[in-house]
């Protein structure tokens, strides 16, 4: 889940972006309206593509998701802030989790 390794390949059908990043279609869907930086194209046949930089973003999200255990909502902020450092993420995420301690000791 670290580092997704994208294949050198124009679009991606929705089978494949969730065997890439190992997550289900319905979460992929979910994403989808969640992010608006996710905007797969649908084909003649109404098949979900995904482009490369649809599936850069996806990667992110789940690492926010499920590495840095962000909320949606702490996701979405995290997206909007340009150009987040490594370090950065990692601050967004102690700040989290020391918000919720905080939450359980109220």
């Amino acid at each position: 889940m670290d580092q997704v390794e994208i294949p050198n390949k124009k679009y991606f059908k929705i089978g494949e972006t969730s065997s890439l990043l190992g997550v289900k279609p319905h979460v992929l869907r979910y994403w989808e309206s969640e992010f608006p930086q996710i905007r797969p194209f649908k084909s003649k046949t109404g098949q979900r593509l995904y482009k490369r930089s649809d599936l850069e973003a996806l990667a992110r999200i789940q690492k926010l998701l499920y590495k840095e255990r962000f909320t949606i909502a702490g996701a979405k902020k995290a997206l909007k802030m340009p150009d987040i450092t490594p370090t950065q993420e990692r601050l967004l995420s102690i700040k989290k989790e020391l918000e919720s301690i905080l939450e359980l000791l109220r």
